[in-house]
């Protein structure tokens, strides 16, 4: 069997009036996250760590935010096309283990409901798929509440 192993970061800043996606889920909250796509960071960083681990370069090199076609789009759609960049070199996925980097909202409420939306595009268990989080200690641009962070590990493996 060929197993591989991938890490994956991404952050984003937070803005007022923005809706909150994180994995898959869109949370209440006073502010969300900015990019080009829905900006969840959670599904970006998943992202970058399978394509890392694929030798498939990075989500910018995919899905780069200098094309229209990527404007806006729900990052679900971003996780189905890396899945299929993956199919496509016959890996599969074993387990994600993700960690979240904000003040607020409190994630833990959401978290099976993350679990439920990624499952089936990456096609694992839901008990394969951990979502932790954390806050930053007041410290730097996540502790004021200005930016989220995520970090993912993934294994993916050939039969």
């Amino acid at each position: 069997m060929n197993i591989k192993i991938g890490f994956g970061f991404d952050v984003h800043p937070l803005q007022a009036g923005k809706d909150l996606w994180l994995g898959g889920v869109k949370i209440p909250h006073t502010k969300g996250c900015v990019g080009h796509s829905d900006a969840d960071v959670l599904i970006h960083a998943i992202c970058d760590a399978l394509l890392g681990a694929a030798g498939l370069r990075d989500i910018g090199n995919q899905f780069p935010n200098t094309d229209d076609r990527f404007k806006d789009i729900d990052s679900k759609v971003l996780l189905k096309q890396t899945m299929a960049l993956l199919w496509k070199k016959n890996y599969k996925v074993g387990n994600v283990d993700c960690t979240l980097c904000l003040e607020q909202p409190k994630i833990n409420p959401y978290v099976g409901a993350m679990q439920k939306a990624l499952a089936p595009i990456l096609q694992i268990a839901e008990e394969d798929i951990s979502i932790k989080a954390t806050t930053n200690e007041k410290l730097g641009y996540v502790g004021s509440e200005n930016g989220a962070n995520a970090y993912a590990v993934v294994l993916i493996y050939k039969e």
